[in-house]
């Protein structure tokens, strides 16, 4: 089982074009279905049968796993199974008769544009820390990325005169993101006035924002920034990066801007949908955020 499951995570690595933590995610939960068949004694993908599927996602749900694991793990069962039948491993996938584990469905925080206004006013500009955070949560609240997108954004990226920025989103998919006049005022600054001061030549590389030692800013790096300021703000709901991602999202739809525009901005892949974004002029999603963005 093993020898099989290294082969399928080589394959799907080079295919899907994974992140490290999503590839984790796959070898994690498949290694665990491995190991609850070892107690059964099965070392060979053709004796499992439905009863041994089932059994294990009842095992699963009792140790009180969210439905959103429980999801994950179908997802990546599904996969793997699917690669054995096609590799003629297996003739008989027993995943076909196995239900999908229902998402309970939960809406996500949501700051109110009063809510965002106070954490932005929170930092200190004139420290060059105050700055650099500044400047992060301006981007984070105009463009709604992703915290990795985020971090992973390079001075190469801004395309100020544009007002796009470039980012790398799920699989490494190219996107571009309009950027109101506020965030790219306050990236200029950060740009000339505080990054200047954190850069280490070798360290920095090309990395927009910097930690203190002059490396690229950390994915808990920007959790402490965004909980800092939001505690500072006095606002009582969890609020985590995703959470700006999940505001800008539902101010632009709240102003009544199209929902495959921003569709499109968040970079949302999913195959059914992704054709119809491709042909949207890039013009008009940059107006779009202009007219509909409370900071556009």
């Amino acid at each position: 089982m093993e020898v099989f499951l290294k082969e399928y995570l080589s394959i799907i690595r080079l295919e899907k074009n994974l992140s490290e933590n999503t590839a984790a995610s796959y070898k994690n939960d498949l290694t665990a279905l491995i190991r609850y068949l070892e107690d059964f004694g099965i070392k060979d993908p053709s004796e499992i049968t439905y009863k041994h599927l089932s059994s294990f996602f009842k095992a699963i749900n009792n140790i009180g796993l969210t439905s959103s694991s429980a999801a994950r793990y179908y997802s990546s069962i599904k996969g793997f199974f699917l690669y054995l039948v096609k590799s003629n491993y297996i003739t008989n996938n027993p995943v076909e008769k196995l239900s999908s584990p229902k998402l309970k469905k939960s809406l996500p925080a949501v700051l109110s544009v009063s809510e965002v206004d106070s954490i932005l006013a929170k930092p200190e500009t004139e420290d060059k820390l105050g700055l650099r955070d500044k400047a992060v949560l301006e981007l984070l609240y105009a463009c709604g990325t992703r915290v990795s997108e985020l971090t992973d954004l390079k001075i190469s990226d801004l395309f100020f005169s544009e007002e796009v920025i470039r980012v790398f989103g799920k699989g490494s998919k190219e996107r571009l993101i309009p950027i109101g006049s506020s965030a790219i005022n306050w990236i200029t600054k950060y740009l000339a006035e505080s990054r200047t001061l954190l850069q280490k030549d070798l360290k920095s590389e090309n990395y927009v924002f910097l930690n203190n030692r002059g490396k690229k800013l950390s994915r808990m790096g920007v959790w402490k920034i965004v909980s800092r300021y939001s505690k500072e703000a006095g606002i009582k709901k969890e609020v985590h990066p995703h959470t700006f991602r999940h505001s800008f999202a539902t101010h632009l739809l709240e102003g009544g801007a199209d929902l495959r525009a921003v569709q499109e901005m968040l970079g949302h892949v999913d195959i059914s949908t992704t054709q119809i974004y491709t042909h949207i002029d890039r013009e008009y999603i940059k107006q779009v955020h202009r007219d509909f963005h409370p900071r556009g």
